[in-house]
């Protein structure tokens, strides 16, 4: 075991014996006692990370990392562990790298982070994987979303602080005329807007644009000239106005592993709208995101299950 330069808590080095001892296989008589672990909030989870560093000598997020392939607890607690942008690098990395390109993996993070977010996101991309996010996003995907998504990356570098009404009204009369103006859009001129405004000023064309026109720019989109590029381009508007929506949607259409989304979408989105998410989509289905968390982890007999499924409720209503 390792020195420690810091004063350890009973409670922690407690907590750290029972991951270590459910690493190897041991089921705690109290399994109330995992659960308690990850309702802790990230401060204290990095110093329960240090705790385990000095009583093992191994790093605790790399320990669940490879614990987390069999078994939904370490899975949970590879995401709350996690720095939020190291996390989101590899969600990128993962979705341009598993095979096919996991679109809805990318258009969530793209689309969902602020843009000072993202800029962190990209830095930590080429710092653990040698590669540049742009890069990728033009190599690896297709179609309208490859430019409609690069346009969203770019975006970021343009974080100038406080939002510009007036640009706004000016970027959404462009957006309007580039649209109306002749028989087919200006994809340039749109992706350029986009491409040049970072993800508060969007949002604020986007207000803009409804109170300009009477309607939101994403039925301006569904006009037959738009064609491919108006419904890829709506996918990404709407998540980018209505993250809370786009995360329902992903929930109630089921895309993958509906546990695996459950898992991720709450732990994620815990401390920013999840309350707005649940909302949503019980509006859109009668049944409360508690109530979906609990039937998907209901039948099995893995008592992993049964805790992970407790730590979603509690972090859905706010511990």
């Amino acid at each position: 075991m390792g020195s420690s330069s810091f004063q350890i808590s009973k409670k922690n080095e407690f907590y750290c014996q029972l991951i270590y001892s459910y690493c190897l296989g041991n089921t705690p008589t109290k399994m109330e006692n995992l659960m308690e672990i990850l309702l802790r909030n990230s401060q204290e989870l990095m110093l329960l990370r240090q705790t385990y560093g000095a009583l093992y000598n191994q790093d605790l997020l790399y320990v669940v990392s490879k614990a987390q392939r069999n078994n939904l607890y370490f899975r949970a607690a590879y995401l709350r562990m996690s720095e939020p942008q190291v996390r989101d690098a590899e969600m990128i990395m993962n979705s341009l790298h598993g095979g096919s390109v996991n679109l809805n993996t990318l258009i969530e993070v793209a689309c969902t982070r602020t843009s000072p977010e993202l800029l962190i996101i990209k830095q930590v991309y080429r710092s653990r994987y040698n590669s540049n996010i742009d890069q990728e996003v033009a190599l690896k995907v297709t179609g309208g979303f490859r430019e409609i998504l690069l346009a969203v990356f770019k975006s970021c570098h343009n974080n100038n602080g406080r939002v510009n009404m007036s640009m706004a009204m000016c970027d959404a009369k462009t957006l309007y005329e580039a649209m109306q103006s002749g028989k087919v859009i200006d994809q340039k001129t749109i992706i350029s807007v986009i491409s040049q405004r970072n993800t508060s000023q969007l949002k604020a064309i986007l207000v803009s644009y409804k109170q300009l026109y009477g309607h939101e720019l994403a039925r301006s989109l569904k006009q037959t000239k738009c064609g491919q590029f108006g419904k890829e381009l709506r996918i990404v508007i709407r998540c980018i106005q209505y993250p809370e929506k786009f995360f329902a949607k992903q929930l109630r259409m089921r895309n993958g592993d509906l546990r695996e989304l459950l898992i991720r979408i709450v732990i994620t989105r815990c401390e920013k709208d999840i309350k707005e998410i649940s909302r949503v989509y019980a509006t859109k289905t009668g049944v409360s995101l508690e109530s979906l968390v609990r039937k998907e982890f209901s039948n099995s007999k893995d008592k992993a299950y049964g805790i992970v499924a407790e730590i979603l409720r509690r972090l859905i209503r706010g511990c």
